[in-house]
């Protein structure tokens, strides 16, 4: 009787575990839509017959699919959780129990997705619908005329189905792409410098040969004799045979060399594709100069004070030191004075030999303006027309970011040590608001950072200063040393301040990112320490 209890309690668990199990999958199904749903299905275009894939309808069918090939079970659930952070769905990975950071911690052993499809993937997510519908009148004698082509991903499959296009030969994609966005050729030359890398690794006649070929890849750190980084570097005469630490491995000269090549055949083909297509896909931020930071802090005017921006403004000062840049504070400028110093930073010639240029704005504001001292109204597209392409050409091409805290609307101040960033309303008629993307020039790599989104006050601590800049510099000292890009950890800044509530606990926050950026922005992980 005791046993058939055990028996029928484990089978009762084991029913649980389904039930939850399947659960978390029809939820996270119902959280993607139409264009998720197609990008897992060309994600896993190598691990499922292509004709099962035809047939799917919804996430749940590519689910079904999985769990019928073994690929996807209530015990293993990695590969679903590859599929989301490589799709971008990061906050689906808490149903499945996993991070972002632990998808990239356990990418290196346990992924899936070949870098041929994630070159593919990638390649697809920077081809524009102009580019696409060039592609296809560029193909056109190439292409089925019955086959609709409605995405870059339907191009691809096509491709494929047709034969021109496969692992070891992608040069349909460097002609198309020669002649219709020559930037899309560095994703392809980055898959095709790894996999000819990877190629002369596996078959050099010695370790040491290899480990030197695994450093021009960039996968391995050169040799560091200092304790210090000592777990991060290959040493070659290690007695540790063939251990991974810290993502890398140990060699040693004793070790045999098939056995090595087949433990780093998996690592070396998914991290270093990895590691270039990120360094490929980020706007350059290794020169010798990162570039100037700008810090306009405005805090006497005619009819009010902004206690508390101090704080603001030295804590930027701090950080964006830290982060490598030239920071210049200017103190209570009029709107002319802004004007002015717009057009003087316009023409400043060392700007060619930075990696971007950055401008934050502490000030009262309203709808697409901000404040001078003198309380006239500058408009923050404007400002930020004086850096584009034309009229700053050293800084073309370049990530150009401007953080603005002021408010966005005329609400009336908080009590207590809590101020709207915004001057003190009057009975004038109401300013016609001006959308965020309206304050934004309509070129590339541009972003801005705004406290709060339009029609809104922002809050400051009359003492801590404002709830937006302290997010703002808390988590870029938490993020950067993580390597996150910078559209990430303004996502947490969101987070950050839409918790926060006024003393009352009545008003709340939200603020708002536009931008133009072609890729990512990632600031270089500084060798000190956060400043606090």
């Amino acid at each position: 009787l005791s046993a058939f209890r055990e028996t029928v309690g484990s089978s009762n668990m084991e029913n649980d575990v389904s039930l939850r199990f399947h659960q978390q999958l029809f939820l996270i199904s119902e959280n993607l839509v139409t264009e998720d749903v197609a990008a897992l299905k060309f994600l896993c275009t190598d691990l499922l017959h292509l004709s099962k894939l035809e047939g799917v309808k919804s996430a749940a069918d590519i689910f079904k699919l999985l769990m019928a090939q073994e690929y996807l079970n209530a015990e293993d659930t990695f590969l679903l959780a590859e599929l989301l952070y490589r799709i971008k769905c990061h906050f689906l990975l808490e149903k499945l129990g996993y991070t972002k950071e632990k998808v990239q911690e356990h990418l290196r052993e346990k992924g899936r997705v070949s870098p041929y499809r994630q070159m593919l993937y990638e390649l697809s997510e920077n081809i524009t619908s102009e580019n696409l519908k060039e592609i296809i009148f560029l193909l056109q004698n190439c292409l089925p005329k019955q086959w609709i082509i409605l995405s870059a991903l339907d191009l691809l499959t096509l491709l494929e189905k047709q034969g021109l296009l496969t692992k070891d030969n992608v040069e349909i994609l460097e002609y198309i792409c020669m002649t219709i966005s020559p930037d899309l050729l560095e994703t392809i030359d980055c898959y095709k410098k790894t996999k000819v890398l990877c190629c002369n690794i596996f078959s050099s006649p010695n370790v040491r040969t290899a480990a030197k070929l695994l450093k021009e890849l960039g996968v391995l750190p050169l040799f560091c004799p200092t304790k210090m980084h000592k777990r991060r570097c290959v040493l070659l005469s290690s007695e540790e045979e063939g251990t991974p630490v810290d993502g890398v491995f140990y060699f040693s000269p004793r070790l045999d060399l098939n056995m090595w090549k087949y433990k780093l055949n998996k690592f070396t083909e998914t991290v270093s594709f990895f590691s270039f297509l990120q360094t490929m896909t980020s706007y350059k931020m290794d020169g010798p100069h990162r570039g100037f930071c700008l810090i306009i802090n405005n805090v006497n005017f005619n009819s009010s004070q902004r206690k508390g921006s101090c704080k603001d403004a030295e804590q930027l000062e701090r950080v964006f030191t830290w982060l490598g840049l030239d920071v210049r504070t200017y103190t209570d400028l009029t709107s002319g004075d802004i004007k002015n110093l717009m057009e003087t930073w316009q023409h400043v010639q060392d700007h060619k030999d930075r990696n971007c240029f950055i401008c934050c704005i502490l000030s009262h504001g309203k709808s697409g303006a901000i404040c001078g001292t003198d309380d006239k109204l500058v408009s923050i597209r404007m400002l930020m027309s004086h850096f584009t392409a034309k009229q700053c050409p050293q800084l073309a091409a370049k990530p150009k970011l401007f953080f603005i805290q002021a408010c966005q609307g005329d609400n009336i101040q908080c009590p207590v040590c809590v101020d709207t960033d915004g001057p003190t309303p009057d009975l004038s008629p109401v300013q016609e608001r001006v959308s965020l993307f309206e304050s934004i020039p309509e070129e590339a790599d541009f972003l801005l950072g705004m406290a709060t989104v339009d029609g809104y006050v922002s809050f400051r601590h009359t003492e801590e200063g404002t709830w937006y800049i302290q997010a703002l510099c808390s988590k870029l000292q938490l993020l950067v040393p993580r390597g996150e890009d910078i559209l990430s950890i303004l996502t947490q800044v969101n987070e950050d301040v839409a918790r926060r509530d006024s003393p009352s606990g009545t008003k709340k926050q939200m603020p708002q990112p536009a931008y133009t950026l072609r890729r990512k922005f990632i600031f270089p992980i500084p060798l000190a320490p956060p400043p606090s």
